[in-house]
């Protein structure tokens, strides 16, 4: 997107006016092809016997980053971003208390893909603004206990500005746990150190995550145990410190040894606690417990804030009765913080047949509210969602900003409003930096429907929709921000108009509201309405000097239903297309299951798109990712094509791309 120029493209223009094909070497040749997935591990022995269908048995302690043959492809890319408090959009919300760690499985222990998969279906969670910390839940006594989360899953979370922690599970004996792999684990070796605290930190600072939550489960222990796995705790939260990496513990084992679920910080697990950045107190809290560890975390100098309350949602999600006034009061302080277990159920209790958009609707439920509005709390709501309490966080904090408004899945993928493939897909890692206020709307007129939409895209996979009668203006906010001004800066907005007659004006403040729950003070800028997909360019001169802090957009409908898109939204004062990546290769293939690795581009780069070009000269989009590394399954040749030719591109944070780099495969 440009943004020194305004651009009209058609949604039915043709896929791609091509350049004459480039000259393709062929690639040399490449070994068998194999998916990539996430990895995971055993501390150090394994079980007896032989792994089931799909599984492959690992010892932690002879992992190498040399050795690793998958590191490529889950590798995070993206840093952890900084963010920034803005005033709360309710007065219900509060910055500075309560936090909320969300405990999620995002697929299996085995054969999870590293990137992705050809499925919309997945947990493509959008909420970030609430969330301090993200265990990537998992593992089991038959595959592996220890688990480094995927990149895509990593990027989406960094690029939010959330860290990410791995997950060591010692399970019950009842789930087939063995004390000998809690032994393994706390081993120390011939100086008094533990060799596994080393190795767990190399492997969050190789894949690029933030971390490890640790959940040691396994009963039958002794004290002298319990003081092995307190020394390793120490150890492994020195090592992690000093490369940025925290530790969580779990409420589990106490200092004998023994596992005695606690749901208090107390004598028991207090050890633990002040050895480890923060702790998950077990679901079996009560008023009086958690009252109790929040004094007690006082008392030892550390935040109640570092306790997180274990909130069980995997069966009932936000149907699940709370005693939230234990947790996040309302009329006095919070009393610690928050631990959802599983809050994916908001994908997983729909039926099979549900679409992105049913998942989409049951997590805003549960983020947000039954209100669907997080400026409008509503109090009879039993279900106290994050939004209520816990003031949201945003990173959109620098220039450029670019958004699509792509949340990681969708029904097909869209490159200037052409469906590009028709195949569906997730990869989380391609989300964009998206609205953490889902959504605000002001207006003294009836509340239009505002939802991401997967039947129309720009970019990606979905837009906005904003779909109602419009009887008044209505104001949609989008973005909290932190942005300079300048002469040269401006906002593109991508969008359309599918139904009805609308008047559109970019909505913009330049201070943050006096209060929370106020309304920002808006200065509105036209854009015109248009029934096909236009980019419009929208200087900011004159707005004022205190910077950015809000963007929207104010509808305003002529009678009748309207049903209004965004595709698209770029802040920027200069726009530079990002250069190519070099030496594109195929580092393995069997028949039509393909390895690509290629070296990264000079400069920044927001992912990098993979496209085969097909005998008619048109583009299929096969995937996109932030690694430098991407496994595509299942190709064949088409239209009697002898070799099938590839382009990769890298794609910026305002989504303008650079020149190809070509490769060939021989059929």
């Amino acid at each position: 997107m440009n943004p020194t120029r305004r651009t009209v493209l058609l949604a039915g223009a043709a896929a791609a006016l091509l350049p004459p094909l480039p000259a393709f070497a062929a690639a040399p040749k490449a070994a068998a092809a194999t998916p990539p997935y996430a990895s995971y591990w055993y501390p150090d022995s394994l079980p007896s016997g032989t792994p089931g269908a799909g599984i492959t048995w690992r010892s932690l302690k002879t992992w190498t980053a040399a050795g690793d043959a998958d590191l490529a492809f889950n590798a995070a890319s993206v840093p952890l971003a900084p963010r920034f408090t803005p005033t709360p959009v309710n007065t219900t919300a509060r910055s500075g208390q309560a936090r909320v760690q969300s405990l999620v499985s995002f697929g299996p222990t085995s054969s999870n893909p590293s990137q992705g998969s050809a499925s919309a279906d997945y947990y493509a969670f959008t909420h970030w603004g609430y969330v301090d910390e993200l265990v990537f839940w998992g593992g089991s006594a038959g595959e592996g206990l220890i688990l480094a989360p995927n990149a895509p899953i990593v990027d989406a979370a960094h690029r939010h500005g959330v860290p990410v922690l791995g997950n060591i599970f010692l399970p019950p004996t009842a789930y087939g746990g063995q004390l000998q792999w809690t032994r393994d684990l706390v081993q120390k070796d011939s100086a008094g150190h533990y060799p596994l605290a080393a190795q767990l930190v190399a492997v969050a600072a190789a894949y690029g995550f933030d971390g490890w939550f640790v959940n040691a489960e396994t009963g039958g222990g002794n004290a002298a145990l319990g003081a092995d796995m307190l020394g390793f705790v120490k150890e492994l939260k020195s090592l992690a410190g000093a490369r940025g990496q925290r530790v969580t513990w779990y409420d589990a084992m106490t200092v004998n040894g023994s596992v005695s679920w606690q749901g208090a910080l107390d004598s028991q697990n207090q050890a633990f606690f002040q050895a480890a950045d923060d702790m998950f107190v077990d679901f079996r809290w009560s008023t009086a417990s958690l009252a109790s560890s929040g004094t007690t975390a006082d008392q030892l100098g550390r935040s109640r804030y570092e306790l997180w309350a274990g909130v069980d949602v995997e069966s009932n999600g936000s149907d699940t009765s709370v005693s939230w006034d234990a947790i996040v009061p309302s009329s006095k302080a919070h009393v610690t913080s928050i631990g959802f277990y599983r809050p994916e159920w908001t994908r997983n209790h729909l039926p099979a047949s549900r679409t992105p958009g049913d998942f989409h609707a049951a997590d805003r439920r549960f983020w947000t509210g039954r209100s669907l509005d997080p400026s409008r709390p509503d109090a009879s709501d039993p279900w106290r969602a994050p939004a209520v309490s816990v003031a949201d966080r945003s990173t959109v904090g620098s220039l450029p900003f670019g958004t699509v408004f792509n949340t990681g899945h969708g029904l097909r993928w869209y490159e200037d409003g052409v469906v590009t493939s028709d195949a569906p897909w997730n990869h989380l890692g391609l989300q964009d930096r998206l609205p953490s206020r889902q959504w605000v709307v002001r207006t003294e007129g009836a509340r239009p429907a505002v939802s991401f939409d997967f039947a129309d895209a720009w970019r990606g996979g979905s837009s906005v929709l904003v779909d109602g009668e419009l009887d008044q203006p209505s104001v949609v906010e989008l973005y909290a921000t932190q942005l300079p001004v300048g002469v040269n800066t401006v906002v593109q907005l991508t969008h359309r108009t599918d139904e009805g007659s609308v008047n559109v004006e970019l909505a913009v403040a330049t201070v943050e509201p006096g209060s929370p729950g106020a309304t920002p003070s808006y200065t509105y800028l036209p854009v015109n309405s248009v029934d096909e997909w236009e980019t419009v360019t929208v200087p900011l001169t004159g707005v004022g000097a205190g910077g950015l802090r809000r963007v929207g957009v104010r509808l305003t409908g002529a009678g009748g239903t309207v049903r209004w898109r965004l595709g698209g939204l770029v802040i920027c004062d200069i726009a530079l297309a990002p250069e190519a990546p070099t030496d594109l290769r195929i580092t393995a293939a069997t028949a039509g299951d393909l390895r690509f690795a290629w070296s990264a581009a000079p400069g920044p780069v927001r992912h990098y798109e993979l496209h085969r070009l097909l005998p008619d000269g048109t583009r299929r989009f096969l995937g996109g990712t932030g690694q430098q590394a991407f496994f595509v399954a299942g190709l064949q040749p088409e239209q009697g094509e002898r070799a099938a030719r590839f382009e990769l591109r890298s794609v910026g944070e305002l989504y303008d791309t650079s020149d190809p780099v070509t490769v060939t495969h021989t059929w």
